[in-house]
């Protein structure tokens, strides 16, 4: 090993920092080497003595890309902002094929409003790419770097993200008809609680909330169902498998069809607000600009209350982040 590649020993040169968020925010050499105009070979040396630098291994090589380590996310955390700044000063300038767009965000969302806004940038040569995920550990990918975009289901505290309003929705007590049928003359909510309920995770924290909000008691009740994923959730709920909880845009359909019933129609039903969040600073990816202004259009046309890209209210999965979504 010589005295260049002794770990500690002497400064580090920013185009290794460079090449190093490249590939952790990309998970491939080979897309590093694409976006950063360089041969693999190239970059392959340059993590190679980033590594030696620092006296350990930074990602993980597999047979396709790359795994970033734990130190590698610490890294990538602490370079992001300061690196992402340097390149706006410097004049940095994105290439002639813009980088694709890593948005991250709840299932439903992406699944749902998320591609029915962004799909027509497709023609403008937008290229996306979509992970799904909680707010919690998105966000921490976000500052890491992994991310250019995160619908989040809360505002992020500090100064390392900056948090737009994206849009609100409101949250149903649903059954299909044949339950809703039973409950007929019954007291709410107590009689539900010996009912079946449907869920997206065992501690109820859609449910729980509801119960809090409109009814100011605790819920006791387990789950019959869970299904990590609300449109499972609806599904069973529709298949007459018991009740549950759901955010109003994503059983519009249902409810207009009947196939689904509202159980109770509260004058403040719950209410989550989603955000739009991004890390500091002016991307130079034109496409980032290009989604970013379109998601917030259409969350601003369905608060305004004029004709809503959204199916519905707004596409968001409600705050599912354990203990934080029952304080």
């Amino acid at each position: 090993m010589s005295d260049q590649d002794t770990p500690g020993s002497g400064p580090l040169d920013l185009n290794l920092l460079r090449t190093f968020l490249a590939v952790h925010r990309l998970g491939s050499f080979t897309a590093a080497a694409r976006r950063l105009g360089l041969s693999q070979s190239t970059v392959t040396t340059q993590i190679r003595t980033l590594e030696n630098h620092l006296g350990r291994e930074l990602f993980e090589r597999q047979a396709r890309g790359v795994t970033p380590l734990p130190h590698a996310h610490e890294l990538a955390t602490q370079l992001s902002v300061p690196m992402d700044q340097l390149a706006g000063i410097t004049g940095e300038r994105p290439s002639d094929h813009p980088a694709p767009v890593h948005l991250a965000g709840p299932a439903e969302f992406l699944s749902g409003a998320g591609l029915k806004v962004l799909a027509p940038l497709v023609a403008q040569g937008v290229r996306l790419r979509m992970a799904i995920g909680l707010t919690e550990p998105l966000l921490e990918e976000l500052r890491a770097g992994r991310h250019d975009l995160v619908v989040a289901t809360r505002r992020p505290s500090g100064r390392t993200l900056h948090a737009e309003l994206l849009a609100d929705e409101e949250f149903v007590l649903v059954a299909a008809p044949a339950w809703a049928e039973q409950l007929k003359g019954q007291q709410l909510p107590a009689a539900l609680e010996d009912l079946p309920l449907i869920a997206y995770t065992e501690d109820l924290p859609i449910a729980r909330r509801y119960w809090r909000h409109v009814f100011n008691r605790r819920l006791h009740a387990q789950a019959a169902i869970t299904i990590p994923d609300l449109r499972g959730v609806l599904t069973a709920v529709t298949a007459g498998a018991g009740w549950s909880v759901l955010p109003s845009y994503l059983c519009r359909t249902e409810l207009a069809s009947g196939v689904l019933q509202l159980l109770h129609q509260p004058e403040d039903p719950p209410i989550n607000t989603a955000y739009l969040v991004q890390r500091p600073g002016s991307p130079t990816n034109p496409h980032l600009i290009l989604v970013r202004q379109h998601l917030l259009a259409a969350g601003k046309a369905w608060r305004i209350g004029s004709a809503a890209p959204w199916p519905a209210s707004i596409h968001r999965k409600p705050d599912l982040n354990g203990p934080s979504t029952d304080a």
